[in-house]
């Protein structure tokens, strides 16, 4: 039903209006701006004021795997749960991301072509949840990363014959594993799993039938076969060398500045728990990218070991902590992310005929960033959203994770941190 809203600050996406309004048609925005300028034609519309409060566009998680919990060892039970109950799984993952006001999520991988069927539940209205933009299987080496969910290709021929099927199934776009992962036993983060001229052709595929590729890089080297491949998107970006460790390569850093590709770095809430454990300051090199000319977007690999779907905001924050500005944060979570996923003429901003997608929140975001956690309306393509509890909880009681029950599993994290010796024979982390 159209509507006005109204509230001491609109952020459109473009500037910040000071006593805003916002007009919702059914569907789509149909006018922002100062409520002293609202037109006449919508003077006798419903009007709902938001007193000390801030509307701004609903949030974008770049990043996230619907098919994994959250919990101490997803991979696990994905392995272990039919189809039947992966898709429960995933439809309760994309109710968690809209109940903190994600309203548009990048899946980046899962079993065969579930996430497209939640995808179009979603759209038809069968379901709540975000927007998706959904990538099915990763493309991967036979055994290598995330082998699991069904992408495994070695040869020219393969890789193409697996991106025609994606496309077929309906994926919007193609998610490479271009090094290994932590996730995956057998897999190594710092092993670049496919050569450029492998990537190249995955590209130069994925072009022919419009759609973007996104590459899962921790490696310094399968970053940069990426880069030079000409992938959309750099996932993680983590610059991970043989030993396990973390280096910055500012040739590598100016290299993907230059070509204008995204960088979604899946900072997560979980980021200072991590610290304090290991040492390992995650996202350590993003502002650096940031300042060097990278196209930083938010994102938080939600679904992954010990990071829920509803600690999407913690991820903000902790963008904060590595030294942005909450402004450019939220950029990253709105307008940038909006453009990375080839939406920016349809999300990530308020204004007339984009998706009403909004959220309200109390106070001043680009003041405290934290104030996202205490939401008061989330609009999903003009549906408003009301979690089953009747209250939007962004909490996670007890920890940073999905809840008490999820106790950490120190063997996963420490072998993921540990550092190698290329020196001795056999995988190092085990």
């Amino acid at each position: 039903m159209p509507e006005i809203l109204t509230a001491p600050q609109v952020m459109t996406g473009d500037e910040t209006v000071v006593d805003g309004a916002v007009v919702l048609g059914d569907r789509t925005v149909d006018w922002a701006g100062p409520a002293a300028a609202l037109p006449a034609e919508y003077l006798s519309l419903p009007r709902t004021d938001y007193p000390g409060s801030t509307i701004l566009p609903g949030l974008i998680d770049s990043h996230v795997h619907l098919a994994f919990d959250g919990g101490p060892n997803p991979a696990a039970r994905m392995r272990a749960e039919t189809d039947e109950q992966q898709l429960m799984l995933m439809l309760h993952s994309a109710r968690q991301l809209l109940g903190v006001g994600v309203t548009t999520a990048r899946d980046l991988g899962g079993r065969g072509y579930l996430a497209v069927a939640v995808r179009d539940a979603i759209a038809a209205g069968l379901a709540r949840g975000p927007r998706l933009v959904v990538a099915a299987a990763p493309v991967t080496v036979t055994g290598g990363h995330c082998w699991f969910m069904g992408g495994e290709a070695d040869s020219e021929e393969d890789l193409r014959r697996l991106v025609r099927t994606h496309h077929k199934h309906g994926a919007d776009l193609i998610k490479v594993m271009s090094t290994g992962g932590f996730m995956t036993d057998g897999s190594a983060p710092w092993y670049a799993q496919f050569t450029t001229a492998q990537l190249a052709v995955i590209v130069e595929e994925a072009a022919r039938v419009d759609k973007p590729v996104a590459a899962h890089a921790h490696g310094i080297e399968g970053i940069r076969r990426a880069v030079e491949a000409g992938v959309t998107t750099i996932e993680h970006c983590s610059f991970v060398t043989e030993t396990n460790e973390r280096r910055f390569t500012e040739a590598l850093a100016a290299r993907i500045a230059e070509r204008g590709m995204f960088v979604c770095p899946t900072v997560s809430g979980s980021a200072p728990y991590v610290a304090q454990l290991t040492g390992v300051e995650v996202g350590a090199y993003v502002k650096a990218m940031h300042d060097m000319g990278v196209r930083i977007i938010a994102g938080t690999d939600a679904g992954v070991d010990n990071n829920p779907h509803h600690q999407y905001v913690g991820g903000l924050e902790y963008l904060v902590t590595l030294g942005f500005q909450p402004a450019q944060v939220l950029a990253m979570a709105t307008t940038e992310a909006a453009a990375a996923l080839g939406l920016g003429a349809v999300i990530g901003r308020l204004a007339p005929g984009y998706d009403a997608d909004l959220i309200v929140v109390p106070g001043d975001p680009q003041a405290d960033i934290s104030v996202l956690r205490e939401l008061r309306r989330v609009i999903a393509r003009g549906r408003d959203y009301v979690p089953d509890s009747g209250r939007f909880d962004v909490s996670a009681p007890g920890s940073p994770y999905a809840s008490p029950d999820h106790a950490l599993d120190l063997r996963l994290l420490t072998a993921a941190t540990r550092r190698r010796d290329p020196a001795q024979p056999g995988r190092q982390p085990p």
